[in-house]
């Protein structure tokens, strides 16, 4: 178990309560904490990161993705299912293709807000 430095805790042990019951106000429930959590973990994998960038551009096919990735099309459509399952992709056939896009304009601007926080 890590130490803890001094500065990551309480000189003196002191229970606010006030404080503790307005974070227990505030938290999500367990449904959401799991859903969002899930939409992090899939936005913190790099290589489905780089798919909702590319699909930023427009739409795109698995063939257009895997090559723009320099992954087979197995390995890009593994990803894209994920994300579909999240709800942060969505696609379209068209004859033989199928199209993907990102799902709604809120996924650019969680992309946007994670930058805007890096780049401070």
């Amino acid at each position: 178990m890590p130490q803890l430095d001094e500065q990551e805790i309480c000189a003196c042990r002191i229970i606010h309560a006030e404080r503790i019951e307005a974070a227990r106000q505030n938290t999500l429930n367990e449904s959401d904490r799991d859903r969002l959590g899930n939409l992090f973990k899939a936005m913190g994998d790099p290589t489905r990161l780089k798919i909702m960038q590319a699909l930023r551009s427009g739409e795109m096919c698995v063939c257009d993705l895997a090559s723009f990735l320099e992954i087979s099309e197995s390995a890009a459509s593994h990803q894209l299912r994920t994300l579909r399952q999240l709800c942060l992709v969505a696609n379209r056939r068209e004859g033989p293709i199928l199209y993907y896009r990102l799902n709604d304009e809120h996924i650019g601007q969680l992309i946007d807000l994670g930058l805007e926080h890096i780049r401070e």
